[in-house]
Formats: structure tokens, sequence, C-alpha cells
């Protein structure tokens, strides 16, 4: 198996344990502060892959030159958090979601201004296939919401946040000197931690650890251990080997992860219709998959 389809499955990987984030989250959304949860993961997903560079040996001196570049990734990715929350205070889940697929087509012009990395007809017609898939079931295939759709405050500080994720590929093949995924991934959550405990302090002090609901751990172990450290590595070692529109692409198949997951978790049932939008996203995926092979 190469490394370009080993990037694909990890990216897969990526959008799975993604959207269980959004379906956990949603059923804890009103126990714990936003920034609160995300501190905690941060610093519960930086212990955990910290103890495996070190029994891996992953951890070495020469791997720590250099530091600020940690910071730049966890103060990126941070902000990305951040924004998120300020911009939900404002913004819907729906239309949030939807500004959210413009990640992939970001990360495409970035990954051309940037790193000079050329976007195929394929590729630009699975990102467009992938949007148009991503909306269908973000709008519930109501065209007419989309349409109708405006663009508030909230709307605006998400949309900078999600500019900050679409560098995230660009900045990890731009900032790697040859570490390991593991290496680059406790940097970023050691710096990101440190930085969301700056922003959150007043917030996490307040927070009433003790008596939050058992639901409320779950989430936490769930987003620190796969939506957070897991995903961490396969998208640094994604981003290695594609360019950043094959990688971030991906993100198109979060709300139909999301679907599944609803209904793993007992939630009701989608529309029928919607699962157009679902097949629209396999679509684009494929045809990424059959051009990224035949490269």
């Amino acid at each position: 198996m190469n490394r370009v389809f080993q990037s694909h499955i990890a990216m897969l990987g990526f959008s799975i344990l993604i959207a269980g984030s959004f379906s956990l989250g949603s059923m804890v959304a009103n126990d714990i502060s936003p920034i609160a949860l995300t501190a905690v993961r941060f610093v519960l997903a930086a212990f955990i892959v910290g103890s495996i560079a070190l029994f891996s040996g992953s951890i070495a001196r020469k791997e720590l030159t250099a530091s600020w570049r940690y910071f730049v990734l966890g103060g990126t990715f941070s902000l990305y958090f951040i924004l998120m929350f300020e911009g939900l205070k404002t913004a819907s889940p729906v239309s949030a979601v939807a500004v959210f697929t413009l990640i992939p087509a970001m990360s495409c012009w970035l990954g051309f201004v940037i790193l000079g990395q050329m976007v195929s007809g394929r590729t630009l017609l699975a990102v467009v296939i992938g949007a148009t898939g991503s909306l269908w079931v973000v709008f519930r295939a109501d065209f007419l919401a989309l349409t109708m759709s405006s663009v508030g405050r909230g709307e605006l500080i998400y949309f900078v946040g999600c500019v900050a994720h679409a560098f995230m590929p660009i900045l990890f093949r731009g900032l790697n000197r040859g570490e390991n995924p593991v290496m680059v991934t406790f940097g970023l959550l050691v710096s990101g931690a440190l930085i969301l405990c700056l922003f959150g302090a007043g917030e996490i002090i307040q927070t009433d650890w003790k008596g939050l609901p058992g639901l409320v751990w779950i989430t936490i172990f769930y987003v620190a251990v796969f939506a957070t450290a897991v995903t961490s590595v396969c998208l640094q070692f994604a981003s290695m080997h594609l360019p950043a529109a094959n990688v971030m692409a991906y993100t198109y198949l979060t709300p139909t992860w999301v679907l599944l997951w609803e209904i793993l978790l007992g939630h009701d049932m989608p529309p029928f219709w919607i699962w157009g939008g679902v097949l629209l996203t396999a679509v684009s995926v494929i045809v990424l998959l059959r051009a990224s092979l035949k490269n």
C-alpha cells in the first residue's frame, strides 16, 4: 500500500472521527463551556500522544529545534476552535456548517498560491461535486433555504476560523523538517493546550468539573483521543503526501458521517431525499482517490 493511498485512508478515518465529535458535542453543548471542553481535550490528547511519543522513541532533541513551529501549528489550530465557538454565539449550526464546506476550496487556492500545487481538472470537478453534495445534506435538500440564507456577524467570524483551518495542510508541509507525525502532533497539542488554557482560564476555573454528567466525560475522552489526537496524526500524515485540496476535500464527508452517527445514536432518521447529497459526497471522494492513484 503506497503512501498516497494510506493518506486517503487516513483522511477517511479523519472525517468519520470528526463527525462523531459533532454528534456527541451537540448532546453536551449546554453542560460545559466549549472553551473549557476544548482546552481539556487538548491537555488530555497531549498527554496521550506525548506518552506514545516517549515510549516509541519519537521524541529526540533534534525534533525540538525551532519549537516556534509547533506554536504556529498549535496557535492556528486553536484559533480555529476559538473563532468557531465565538461565531456560534450568533450563527446557527446550519449556517456554520455551510461555511465549513468552504474549507476545501480555500485549501485548494492556498495550496496553489503558497506551495504552487497545481489542481487537475479531475480534482476541481471533485471539489465542485463534493461542495454540492455537502450543501445538499446541510440544507436537507431545501435549496430555497440556501438561497435565502443571510451572512451575519457570527458567520463572518467563523469564516475567519475556517481560513485558519484551511492553512493547516500548507503549514504541516511547509514547516516540517523531517519530523515524524507523532512528534509534530505532540508539539501541536502542547502548544495548543497552552494557548487555550491562557485564553480560556476564566471559563476553565469557573467550570464545575466534579458536577459534570457522565456523558460529558465520555465526550471529553472521545474528542481528546479520537477527534483530536488520532485525527491530528491523520491530518499531518496525509498533508505530507497529498495536495492541500485533496486533504481538505474529505471534510465534504463530514455531514454524511454526522447523519450516520445520528442514526447509530438513536436520533431521528433524516428524510430519504437527503441521501442524494450523501451519494454526491461519496462520488467526489472516489474521483479524488482515482485521480491520486493515477498520479
